[in-house]
């Protein structure tokens, strides 16, 4: 019998379309908030259906993405960016009247371009794109609190239903999130500089360190200091995401790597030059940032990862 005390299900068939660390991580979350009262997901890799079953995350998985959105009021897309044209193509279809659309990439205009052209005009699309993640991939490596106390930015189209969008934010708050609202244009804007660009420099610094003859090479891994084993973790983040979000925000990121550029530049005329009270007054600029980021409590602690995937 039903606990006559206890609050009804946000949802009532939620599907995640992809299971890895992102979508796995909200489905643990969606089970331990009873927010969903049927969790199903679509995955192809024989493996990860696999697990998401025997880690008991969700009730059924689907291969074909039509029969797993099907009686769903909420879909939410947690596969890498350059697959969900083809999703939404494919389950575009099958989606009840009413239904929520929401995803969990870091690029929203492209997931805008993507998707609405196949959702029907009576499904309500909410954008959506959680601030948190690990190195870590696979139904295994998620985590229910991976979200707590991490920034959800919701990027709703013009026109969009506002109760959709409660219901997407009421989501996000219950599992911990702290939830703002923008355009996609602005989203790309700002990620570019937080996210990308961050990743974009690890990958080229780790990318510098292996190509060092192979004695060097060994004492760079044998004495890493913090920094180059921050950077190598980064580095270690999913390569068919990290693809898929560069070649979909490319102006963006290209904007800030031109301005990245130019202040790297004038750093290294610096250093040349002997310019001390240039780069005093550069790591005092900076040290600022850092400070301001722990005051907002976007600094993760020890054991829990510090930059988002997605």
């Amino acid at each position: 019998m039903s606990d006559p005390l206890m609050k009804p299900a946000l949802f009532r068939r939620a599907c995640l379309m992809g299971i890895g660390l992102i979508g796995s991580s909200l489905a643990r979350a969606i089970r331990a908030h009873g927010l969903a009262e049927t969790l199903v997901c679509h995955s192809t890799a024989d493996g990860s259906k696999e697990t998401a079953l025997k880690l008991g995350i969700v009730d059924e998985v689907y291969a074909d993405p039509a029969e797993a959105v099907r009686g769903c009021d909420l879909v939410i897309l947690a596969t890498p960016i350059g697959a969900n044209a083809a999703l939404a193509e494919q389950f575009g279809p099958a989606l009840d009247p009413g239904a929520i659309v929401t995803d969990v990439g870091s690029v929203k205009m492209a997931v805008v371009r993507d998707v609405s052209p196949f959702l029907p005009d009576e499904v309500h699309f909410v954008p959506g794109h959680p601030i948190a993640g690990t190195e870590h991939s696979g139904p295994e490596a998620g985590f229910a609190e991976l979200f707590q106390n991490r920034w959800c930015i919701l990027t709703p189209p013009t026109g969009t239903d506002p109760d959709a969008v409660a219901k997407v934010r009421a989501l996000w708050e219950t599992i911990g999130s702290n939830v703002d609202v923008m355009e996609a244009s602005h989203h790309d804007q700002v990620l570019a500089i937080t996210s990308h660009l961050p990743h974009l420099i690890a990958y080229t610094i780790v990318g510098t360190a292996d190509d060092l003859e192979d004695v060097l090479k060994q004492e760079v891994i044998k004495y890493s200091a913090s920094g180059f084993r921050d950077f190598t973790r980064i580095a270690a983040s999913d390569p068919t995401m990290w693809r898929d979000v560069f070649l979909n925000n490319r102006e963006a990121v290209l904007e800030v790597l031109q301005r990245f550029t130019e202040d790297l530049t004038a750093l290294q005329r610096a250093i040349r030059w002997g310019e001390g009270e240039t780069l005093h007054a550069l790591f005092s600029r900076t040290r600022q940032i850092r400070r301001g980021i722990i005051e907002a409590k976007q600094a993760y602690g020890s054991g829990i990862a510090k930059f988002e995937t997605k």
